[in-house]
């Protein structure tokens, strides 16, 4: 389960402590540094990235960077871009970098021992990419890496700002636009909970404000399905990679598609426009999925947000899907949220209660985490 009740930071924080878990208890600091990276260390990493010369440029909502080691310490280079990552060692979060400055950082302090680290993106990108440099043992050091595994479990999360995870942990629902980036959490929102409930690799593709074919209040920029084949948003390079076939997808999208009412410069004239509009390109999305995936399970969520019109025609979607000959495949409104985060949007404890109402089908279906994809 999620605990909501995460302590935020707003102000640039470069060094933090915790008590490490493994061996004997030991003070972790993660500072910039002037030493000197030695060789690369292995490095596992979920979310679309794309290899640059100075590490990974990423855009899509919680991407993480894994590395296993044994020492005492490692460093990890990060790039530009506005961002905030959350620095894990052996599960437990060491500290959370608020804009930090690109260079080199050191984590030090470890028990002379086995360590897993990790780096989670926690904010939203949507603006510009960011860089992680990756991992690297310190020059002249005796600290070994060693290759981080996959996990055999994997999950597709494609939606919009629910999904994202905006103003998750704000704690209140009137925030400003920096509140909104500070108190945005990925992996602490209902991704994490459930990538960390079924011990799976996963990936959010995901767009606040975005929807199937209409962005919130008519907005302009591209919609989630335009946007989504592509690594970055600015759509130079198709995704590909060839070991990522996920078991599950979890798709929630129609929130910015119904919410506000359709103005005068809009394609759609009437509603029921609008309505056939969205059914017949989410069909054809999931459609596409499916092709890929044939052996994927999909699970079509929605609020009953929008007096249950949001819901009404995701329910169409699913119902043409499965005519269609779309097998496992369900769809789940979720009710009873308190939507206690910023502009009324999902807290961690909702995100927790969405990732318990999938429960059900996944402990009904565990040929799931069988498919061969």
């Amino acid at each position: 389960m999620v605990d909501g009740k995460i302590v935020m930071r707003t102000a640039v924080m470069l060094v933090a402590t915790l008590l490490a878990t493994s061996g004997a208890d030991a003070r972790v600091t993660v500072t910039p540094t002037t030493l000197k990276a030695g060789a690369a260390l292995p490095v596992h990493i979920g979310g679309r990235v794309e290899r640059i010369a100075d590490g990974y440029r990423r855009q899509w909502p919680g991407t993480y960077f894994e590395t296993a080691v044994r020492g005492t310490g490692a460093l990890m280079k990060i790039g530009g871009g506005d961002v905030r990552l959350r620095v894990s060692i052996d599960t437990v979060p060491a500290t959370t970098l608020v804009k930090p400055k690109p260079g080199l950082y050191r984590i030090a302090g470890l028990t002379d021992a086995h360590h897993m680290i990790r780096v989670d993106v926690v904010s939203e990108s949507q603006a510009a990419p960011t860089v992680f440099g990756g991992f690297y043992a310190p020059s002249g050091t005796r600290v070994r890496g060693a290759p981080v595994r996959a996990r055999s479990r994997q999950i597709e999360f494609i939606g919009d700002s629910h999904t994202v995870g905006y103003g998750n942990v704000a704690g209140k629902r009137d925030c400003t636009e920096r509140e909104v980036w500070a108190t945005t959490d990925t992996p602490q929102g209902l991704p994490g909970a459930m990538a960390r409930r079924y011990d799976a690799d996963y990936q959010v593709n995901a767009i606040s404000g975005r929807g199937i074919v209409r962005n919130y209040d008519g907005m302009p920029g591209d919609t989630v399905p335009v946007a989504y084949p592509f690594t970055l948003f600015d759509k130079a390079h198709r995704y590909r990679d060839s070991a990522w076939h996920p078991n599950l997808y979890v798709i929630a999208l129609g929130t910015n598609d119904f919410t506000t009412p359709l103005h005068p410069n809009e394609p759609w004239k009437t509603r029921a426009a609008l309505h056939a509009d969205y059914e017949q390109h989410y069909v054809a999305f999931v459609e596409r999925l499916h092709a890929q995936n044939p052996g994927a399970h999909f699970l079509l969520w929605a609020t009953d947000l929008a007096d249950g019109e949001i819901a009404a025609e995701v329910g169409k979607v699913a119902a043409r899907l499965k005519m269609q000959g779309v097998r496992n495949l369900a769809f789940v409104t979720v009710t009873g949220l308190a939507f206690s985060g910023c502009h009324a949007h999902p807290s961690t404890t909702d995100d927790a209660a969405i990732a318990d109402a999938f429960a059900p089908y996944i402990r009904a279906h565990p040929d799931i985490w069988s498919q061969n994809n």
